[in-house]
Order: structure tokens, then C-alpha cells, then sequence
């Protein structure tokens, strides 16, 4: 099996989806009952950027949002802020494989794109053009797409300005000379794509991760640069250091999970004087350009390898999932009160159907998801979600937030969800017999 990524063709791609869909109950595997349909009347519809925004919740930038299918079967399920792989002028690195652990908490140790930057944009592309039919196709309401596409790029200022990170920058700006060669391509199998009315701009707005242990200067210099130079409205991804050492050391050995977290990532990692100053210079900065500036809580955790899932050569890996939630809460709640309610923060740290209503109920939302479906029942799981958070209306800088946002913070710690003794490790025995040709009940374990 190839641990290299192939590119299907736009055509064909859409010809594969058309034909799933017209003969059919199912696409890549969803079942049409676990697409999510938009009604004008959706409680949780808000607007972003100047943009509607059908739910709140999204994918977090990940190996999910890379490929056009991953991107496209993210928004049928409801996703509808797509963070977009992160992409960085190093486009031809070598990843590590495995990269991902998700048996309980997650780890991995990859970063980001795995394609080159021309076919990232290739695959985002397709992608916003797919979801431009299908909207088309279904029947919804075309006067306004619902969905956000949000770029995300690294990792330090030198490498945003090389010359294949300006072409990315440029061509998500403008898109028109793609556009239209990609339209002429499908004409014969969607005729009615003439009629649809697709935007040639794919993004207006950025997330910028940063390495652990980028100066904080630099971080600012680039929020600039995007901001300012780039006209982009621009959120700044923080890492769960900023909580600082005694206490997120606390709420790792409270909960039990074996995460390692070295020295060197509260040393190396920004501190959080530093972020508050970074914030309050960014906050202006976007206020002077008429364009919104945000954080994005939180980054992955940097800690030990201490597993035998990724090769010996990885020092460290970057935990998510339910180890970061009660830190990546803590962090917020901690620089929301130290900018009275007024931080526009979207949250990604180990989201799931069980905390995601909690989330947005303390106005942090976008809630964008990547853990959570890495594991069994992928997009399917944002199904749940949409349950959970149907009778929600979001909001941001209020009272009702922040008092919300504190009193979370305090039940999180004591919540038994986010404990190891929560968990049963998975076990591929069993006692029941095993003949030669016999199933093998998947997660491999009796049931």
C-alpha cells in the first residue's frame, strides 16, 4: 500500500460523486442520512467575515482537509468552516508513517501539507467548485455558498515570503484562469455549471501557525504582514503552553494520560506576557484595516515520544484530542478575562458530540474538529454533532459568555471524560475461539 497521496482529476472526481449520488444511497462510504441538509430557519446560522456561515463547526487543519473529497464530504456532513491544510514553502518533505495515533488521546507527528503547494491549491480548488454543484444539485439555496474556506499557512516570515507561498497567496486571491479552464473541462458532465455563479476569490481570511519556539517577534511581524500587507482577516494560532507549567502540568497528572511535556516547550514556546502584547498590537493593527483578527485556540501539545506507534528517530510528538481539551479551555478562559469577554477566539482541541455544545455556548466557535474523526465513523460523527447544537443560537462578547466560559473552565477539571481511567486500552485477544477462515470483530475485541 502507497503512503503517497494521488491526485484524481477534477472530472473524474466529479464523475465519481455524480454517480455515487444518482445510483446510490451513499457517498465515499457517508450514508445520505448523515448528510446535513441547510434550512434558512437553522438556529445556529451566523455570519462571519462578512459571510454566512451555516453551522459553527468545522474541520481543523489536518490531514481530513487536504484532498478535494476529504474537503467536500467534511461539508455534506456539516462541516462548514473548512480550515485548509496547512501549507509552507517545504513542499517536499518526507513524513514519517505512521504519523498518527489515534487510539484514545491523539498524537502524531506530522506537519503539514503532503502534497506540493500547486496541487494544495488544485485540491482546494476542485473542492470549491464540487460544493458549488452539489449545493446546485440538492436543491439549496445558491445566493449564498454557507461555507468558509480558511487558509492556514507556516511556519516563519522568510518562508511566507519565498516566492511559491506568494503564488498560493495570489491564486486563493484569484482563482479566475483555473476557474474557468476547470469549468470548461466539466461542462459535458454538469451542463448547468454555466448558470452557477462561483466566487474566483476561494479565501479572504488566514490562520497562521507558527513553529514551537518561533519568537514572538516573529509572530507578530508576520500577523502584520498579513493583516497590512495581505488585507487578510487573520487569526493567530496559540499553543496550550500559555497556561504555563505548574498548571498544565497539574491538569495532565490529575487526568491520568501519560503525555510528556518537556521543559524545553514552555522554554522554547511564546510566553504568555508576550501573547497578551502580540494581541493588543494585532487587535489595532486589523481595527485600522477594517478587518477582523482572531485567535485560535489551541495549537497541538508538544511532548515526549514515549510510544512505539512513530519511529525512534521522532523525539517528539503533539497530543490532541482529550488531553488538550481541559488545557485549551484554561488557556481561554484565561485570556478572555484578561480582555474582559472581547477576544473573537475559534477553539479546535479535542472536540467532540459531548463538548461541542458546551463550546459555542461560551462564544468560542468556530469549534473545528480533527481528532474526533480520525476514528471509527470519520464525518459521519458530525452528524451527532449537529444534534447536539440545533437548538443554539451562537454568540460572542457577552456576559452570558464569559460567565459560561468560567464556569466550564472549572468543570472540565473535574469532568471523568477527560480521565485515562475513562478509557479501555483496545486488545486484539479474545477467548472465543478462532478457526481458520473467521471474521475478526473489529475494534477487535468481544462484544
Amino acid at each position: 500500500m502507497t503512503d503517497k497521496f494521488n491526485i484524481i482529476p477534477l472530472k473524474q472526481l466529479l464523475q465519481i460523486i455524480l454517480n455515487q449520488l444518482n445510483n446510490t444511497d451513499f457517498l465515499f462510504g457517508i450514508p445520505k442520512e448523515l448528510f446535513f441538509k441547510p434550512n434558512a430557519n437553522d438556529k445556529f446560522r451566523s455570519r462571519r467575515f462578512g459571510q454566512l456561515l451555516e453551522t459553527p463547526i468545522g474541520v481543523a487543519a489536518g490531514p481530513h482537509s487536504q484532498m478535494a473529497q476529504n474537503i467536500i464530504t467534511a461539508w455534506l456532513t456539516g462541516a462548514r468552516f473548512i480550515e485548509l491544510k496547512t501549507i509552507q514553502t517545504l513542499d517536499e518533505l518526507e513524513v514519517s508513517k505512521p504519523c498518527i495515533d489515534m487510539q484514545d488521546e491523539g498524537y502524531n507527528c506530522e506537519w503539514s501539507q503532503e502534497l506540493k503547494i500547486a496541487q494544495s491549491f488544485d485540491q482546494y480548488l476542485n473542492a470549491w467548485i464540487i460544493i458549488h454543484i452539489l449545493k446546485d444539485k440538492f436543491g439549496w439555496n445558491t445566493d449564498e455558498l454557507g461555507v468558509i474556506f480558511n487558509m492556514s499557512v507556516g511556519y516563519d516570515y522568510k518562508g511566507i515570503l519565498n516566492e511559491n507561498i506568494q503564488w498560493f497567496f495570489n491564486k486563493m486571491a484569484d482563482s479566475s484562469v483555473e476557474l474557468q479552464e476547470k469549468i470548461e473541462s466539466i461542462r459535458d458532465i454538469y451542463p448547468n455549471i454555466d448558470n452557477l455563479s462561483i466566487n474566483p476569490q476561494i479565501s479572504d481570511n488566514i490562520t497562521l501557525s507558527t513553529m514551537h519556539g518561533c519568537p514572538p517577534e516573529e509572530i507578530e511581524q508576520i500577523g502584520n504582514y498579513l493583516i497590512t500587507e495581505k488585507k487578510l482577516h487573520t487569526a493567530i494560532k496559540l499553543n496550550p503552553t500559555l497556561l504555563g507549567k505548574e498548571q498544565l502540568q497539574k491538569i495532565i497528572k490529575n487526568s491520568g494520560f501519560e503525555t510528556q511535556v518537556p521543559d524545553i516547550a514552555f522554554e522554547h514556546d511564546l510566553k504568555y506576557p508576550d501573547a497578551i502584547r502580540i494581541i493588543k498590537k494585532l487587535l489595532k493593527k486589523a481595527d485600522e484595516q477594517k478587518l477582523q483578527f482572531s485567535l485560535k485556540l489551541t495549537n497541538t501539545l508538544e511532548s515526549l515520544n514515549h510510544k512505539e506507534i512513530f519511529p525512534e528517530h521522532e523525539k517528539m510528538m503533539y497530543a490532541s484530542g482529550r488531553v488538550l481539551h481541559p488545557i485549551s479551555v484554561n488557556v481561554a478562559q484565561k485570556l478572555q478575562n484578561d480582555f474582559n469577554g472581547k477576544l473573537d477566539i475559534s477553539f479546535s482541541a479535542g472536540i467532540d458530540a459531548f463538548n461541542v455544545a458546551d463550546v459555542i455556548s461560551c462564544g468560542m466557535y468556530p469549534a473545528t474538529v480533527c481528532s474526533d474523526i480520525l476514528k471509527p465513523g470519520g464525518y459521519g460523527r458530525l452528524n451527532q454533532y449537529i444534534n447536539e447544537i440545533k437548538e443554539q443560537k451562537p454568540e460572542k462578547f457577552t456576559n452570558s459568555t464569559i460567565k459560561k466560559l468560567n464556569k466550564y473552565a472549572i468543570k472540565i477539571l473535574l469532568d471523568n471524560r477527560y480521565k485515562k481511567t475513562d478509557f479501555q486500552v483496545p486488545n486484539i485477544k479474545t477467548k472465543r475461539k478462532l478457526n481458520t477462515f473467521d471474521c475478526i470483530q473489529a475494534p477487535c475485541v468481544d462484544t
